[in-house]
């Protein structure tokens, strides 16, 4: 009887110590794919940024343009 207590318990705890072994495992690994995934840059995020880019740039040529049409107005 107290075997079989002694078995149902240590059951019910080695299941919750396996969870944890098996979250410190794969920790590693998942921390390297995440620390590649902030270091390389994918083909959408580099069209967003370049186009983000192109757009800055369109806003400061039209800001120029209206400041050099508002002094040739002077």
């Amino acid at each position: 009887m107290i075997t079989k207590m002694l078995l149902i318990t240590s059951s019910l705890l080695l299941t919750g110590c396996v969870r944890t072994v098996g979250t410190i495992v794969t920790a590693p690994v998942k921390a390297v794919s995440q620390g590649a995934d902030w270091a390389t840059t994918s083909q959408d995020e580099a069209d967003r940024n370049r186009g983000r880019e192109i757009r800055k740039q369109e806003e400061r040529e039209a800001k120029e343009r209206r400041r050099r049409e508002q002094q040739d107005y002077r």
